[in-house]
């Protein structure tokens, strides 16, 4: 049995919360019936039933699933801060829909209900978080709460990314999160999504963001949003093409083997670029294929916030 759901099963983005909620219980199941139960039973807030005690707080779908007896833990106190930040420029839109193919996974889905997940997580555990969420300018920046009125507020926001795509939407990436960095007053996890794809120019400036970020003591996780296969391997079948730039419009028409080589090592030289910094500022730096499943996200998060607690 999978415990996962994967972006590939995704087929219906219609209720983000049922799917976000499905996602999580996959993988704290996943992480129960791991031989990592210790590091499992602090992230989900279950711990094992020790005999003797009142069985009140068993978990019973828990146990239907995994044969053992967890109790759940409650804590009042609100553990942690999370800003959730997300890009939200057309080239996030990549893949559009094909209209043959039917429902389709592409960056911003893909981020979007990779971020419910957290907020479902960050909620079950009574932690805050906020939402920011830029293109060429910050257009929503939440401060950070947790409560289920302002949880179904960021699903709203989240579903409204979905349902709105738009062509020639640029990114200012560096400006985006300087001003977020200066909107955050108390020290937070931040947690970023977004394909880092900026005007050449601007690469300097992006990575000044970063340690902008860093330099304000707040610990960072950026998921470099990719179509891997596409964008990252440029696998196309070599006939002609028409490619289409999703944030400026600008259409070119060839063949991928007349540049393959030369797209491969700019790439490659990019993405190396941008993990050296993100290892420099201590940035932890995770690719987040959409075409793989949202256990790297979920994993890094735990990860970050054993750390921060520790």
């Amino acid at each position: 049995m999978n415990y996962l759901l994967d972006s590939t099963d995704v087929k219906d983005f219609g209720n983000l919360e049922l799917l976000a909620r499905q996602v999580v219980e996959g993988f704290i199941i996943g992480l129960h019936k791991s031989p990592f139960h210790g590091f499992s039973v602090e992230f989900a807030e279950h711990r094992l039933y020790n005999q003797g005690e009142s069985t009140r707080n068993i978990d019973w779908k828990v146990y239907a699933r995994t044969d053992r007896l967890f109790t759940k833990r409650f804590e009042e106190e609100t553990n942690l801060r999370c800003q959730i930040v997300i890009d939200a420029s057309s080239s996030m839109y990549f893949p559009e829909a094909d209209p043959k193919k039917g429902a389709y996974v592409n960056k911003i889905r893909f981020s979007a209900l990779a971020a419910a997940a957290l907020m479902n997580l960050l909620q079950k555990q009574r932690d805050a978080y906020g939402l920011s969420i830029f293109d060429d300018t910050v257009n929503i920046h939440t401060r950070c709460k947790t409560n289920t009125t302002h949880y179904r507020l960021m699903l709203t926001y989240l579903d409204q990314l979905i349902s709105h795509p738009e062509r020639d939407r640029k990114t200012a990436a560096a400006q985006a999160l300087h001003q977020i960095a200066d909107s955050i007053h108390k020290r937070s996890m931040v947690i970023i999504f977004s394909d880092m794809f900026e005007q050449s120019e601007d690469t300097e400036q992006l990575f000044a963001a970063l340690q902008h970020l860093k330099h304000n003591k707040h610990e960072v996780v950026l998921f470099h949003v990719v179509d891997k296969s596409k964008e990252l391997d440029f696998e196309f079948e070599n006939r002609p093409y028409l490619f289409i730039d999703m944030e400026t419009g600008e259409r070119l028409r060839l063949q991928p083997n007349q540049v393959k080589e030369r797209y491969l090592s700019q790439m490659h030289e990019f993405v190396e670029a941008l993990k050296f910094k993100c290892l420099q500022y201590q940035i932890d730096f995770v690719e987040a294929d959409i075409n793989k499943g949202f256990r790297p996200i979920l994993q890094s998060y735990l990860v970050k916030r054993s750390r921060m607690r520790g």
